[in-house]
């Protein structure tokens, strides 16, 4: 059995911007495509919460936001895992947050430290898991006032700079990268989130690239 665990925010959680960010039914969320797509022998553990960031705090609801705080909670709880899927930096646009693609940058960069040098504390020798990151689609112009005003006048440019900075990342760590804007955009309706069809395509092109991580 391989075990991947999925770090995300509303897009892996499944905000459906033409439902006023109600969830997409399971089905249409791009990890339960994926899943689908490898088949049995594969459990895919989904962590997603609405309004993650890559490493910053936000205290506008109970949970906590900060995903590299989070991070070595959910890497030991589930351990031994296989494969890390990262897809983090869209709530990093905010200007209440960071509003700069360089801090979603550095957010992303201390996540990764924290996969590639956990100790689960299991017997025996445990392989770190693989990792691949993945870069959101970037955000689109909207009409939405409070979507516009919550992510600001640079949220289109400077998430548009996500996939060059995360595949530098990449590259510096040695793990797998995906840019999901080859197969999705973010649907006008609020400028971040993702229609179902987008959101399952992300799901569809993730399976072959993580069957060959897993050898699977």
């Amino acid at each position: 059995m391989k075990t991947i665990l999925i770090f995300g925010d509303s897009i892996t959680w499944g905000s459906n911007p033409e439902a006023g960010g109600a969830r997409h039914a399971r089905e249409n969320r791009w990890p339960t495509v994926l899943g689908q797509g490898l088949g049995a022998g594969v459990e895919i553990i989904v962590e997603a919460m609405r309004g993650r960031t890559t490493a910053f705090d936000d205290h506008l609801v109970d949970g906590d936001r900060n995903g590299a705080r989070i991070l070595p909670t959910l890497l030991y709880s589930h351990a031994p895992l296989d494969l890390v899927i990262l897809m983090l930096g869209c709530n990093d646009m905010k200007p209440g947050i960071a509003g700069d693609s360089s801090s979603a940058y550095l957010g992303m960069k201390r996540c990764l430290e924290i996969v590639t040098s956990h100790n689960p504390r299991l017997p025996g020798a445990v392989k770190p898991p693989k990792v691949l990151l993945v870069a959101p689609p970037p955000q689109v112009a909207t009409r939405d006032p409070f979507y516009a005003t919550l992510f600001g006048p640079f949220a289109v440019s400077e998430s548009a700079k996500l996939a060059s900075l995360y595949g530098a990342l990449a590259v510096e760590f040695d793990c797998a990268f995906f840019d999901a804007s080859k197969v999705a955009s973010a649907h006008p309706a609020d400028g971040v989130h993702l229609d179902a069809a987008n959101t399952r395509a992300i799901g569809q092109a993730l399976i072959a690239p993580v069957r060959a991580l897993l050898d699977f």
